[in-house]
């Protein structure tokens, strides 16, 4: 795959290229080793394309993994001690969720990345959520999310969302004070 654009969230890209230049190389790396053209494996059943041959955001995921993995880079699991002191009114829940966790898909040298080809709200839980929390947990201090262009995204499924669309969002959305460096990248078939 190629990256076809970077969006620089809260000085993501300058913090990145500065303090971790071989975390950021090893990413471009392993997004270059990922062949869409192998993934593009789903027939459409979908009413607005029937039949017609779609990449598929699951086994693109598991390629990723494959790439990230072989370079050292690992899942990264957090559990969540739910309280229970926020009940009214006397409620008392049947059970809390037992085993409940937080992931942030790879993790290395304090460098967190996701891969997101699904639905819209995900990449934005992702950058303004989860890497605000991963970087409170002291794992974290930037994060890289790794999104499809346009165009590749009109190759999934619908519904999927894309990288021009996350980039005006957070741009009008604009940057908290708690929200850490991150480097988007909007990548598409090679």
């Amino acid at each position: 795959m190629i990256i076809g654009g970077v969006y620089s969230f809260n000085n993501g890209k300058p913090v990145i290229e500065s303090k971790y230049g071989r975390e950021l190389e090893e990413v471009e790396q392993a997004i270059a080793s990922v062949k869409a053209s192998v993934h593009k494996s789903k027939v459409s059943h979908e009413k607005t394309m029937p039949g017609r041959m779609l990449h598929k955001p699951g086994s693109l995921n598991k390629a990723f993994k494959e790439e990230f993995e072989s370079r050292d880079w690992a899942k990264c699991k957090i559990p969540c001690d739910y309280p229970a002191n926020y009940y009214a009114g006397g409620y008392k829940p049947a059970s809390l969720s037992k085993g409940a966790f937080r992931e942030i898909d790879f993790v290395r040298n304090r460098v967190g990345v996701e891969v997101q080809f699904g639905k819209y709200a995900f990449m934005v839980y992702n950058v303004c959520a989860k890497m605000t929390i991963f970087h409170k947990m002291d794992i974290i201090d930037v994060g890289i999310e790794i999104v499809p262009l346009k165009e590749f995204a009109d190759e999934m499924s619908t519904g999927v969302s894309y990288f021009e669309q996350f980039v005006w969002d957070l741009e009008h959305r604009g940057v908290a004070d708690i929200d850490i460096p991150v480097l988007i990248m909007g990548v598409t078939k090679e």
